[in-house]
């Protein structure tokens, strides 16, 4: 690829101390380019670091050792604070369980991460809360508590949420995971064509074979390392990981 990765990894690795004073490494050594406009879909069992994995790549936690570049500046490098500012503008979070206010709207949940953006994202809000809304079909439920919407709905006001302040990265957690097969399937589409669009990339992080053979780049997440897998399709990704199990 021509472009410049937005995301580089080397020999990342992550532990922690537990109770009885040992040592648990979850992740031994990641090494990982991703580069915008790319889909990369990592699959794994439970335990096997997707969440820690999740978390660095959304600059939310550090790697123990290893470096992590985020469009080209070492996040090691910078501070907590420096860290936020750019997680706060540049990575959208998509996950499972949604995560709305329950007691705001549709459009007032997509609104909330730009109260704490620029000066002009602040005050114009509203008109770009509204935007990502109607880019999402959901032009019509801009007033709607998250009870009164669809599962599918509710999951669409995420991802406005997620993509309001046009981020360079989308990680998508287990995105899929509380919807039916069709309704997943829809939101998967959508997140693509977000990332096709513009300077996106997409990194969905899950479980299931279906989703991971959608991206264009897949990795299985085993002992700690990330493997390439050449699979195209469900069942082979699935192969991979003993059937496909969570």
């Amino acid at each position: 690829m021509s472009a410049a990765p937005i995301l580089q990894l080397r020999d990342v690795t992550r532990s922690v101390r537990l109770p009885n004073d040992s040592i648990l490494d979850i992740l031994t050594g990641i090494d990982l380019d991703v580069y915008p406009r790319e889909h990369v879909g990592i699959v794994g069992r439970s335990g096997t670091g997707k969440s820690t994995l999740l978390n660095i790549l959304g600059l939310l936690d550090r790697p123990t050792s290893g470096g992590m570049w985020f469009a080209g500046t070492e996040v090691s490098r910078i501070s907590q604070r420096r860290a936020a500012a750019i997680r706060g503008q540049d990575v959208g979070f998509v996950f499972q369980q949604f995560n709305l206010l329950p007691g705001r709207t549709a459009l007032e949940n997509v609104e909330a991460p730009l109260l704490y953006g620029s000066p002009r994202e602040f005050w114009q809000r509203r008109r770009l809360a509204t935007e990502a809304l109607e880019r999402l079909g959901l032009g019509h439920r801009l007033r709607q508590l998250p009870i009164a919407l669809s599962g599918g709905e509710q999951q669409r006001v995420a991802i406005a949420r997620a993509i309001v302040r046009k981020p360079r990265v989308l990680l998508a957690d287990e995105p899929t995971g509380a919807l039916d097969v069709d309704t997943g399937r829809a939101v998967m589409r959508l997140l693509e064509e977000i990332t096709t669009e513009g300077d996106c990339s997409l990194i969905t992080i899950t479980h299931d074979p279906n989703i991971a053979a959608m991206a264009s780049r897949r990795f299985q997440l085993k002992d700690g390392r990330l493997h390439l897998l050449e699979a195209a399709t469900a069942a082979e990704v699935a192969t991979h990981l003993g059937g496909g199990a969570a």
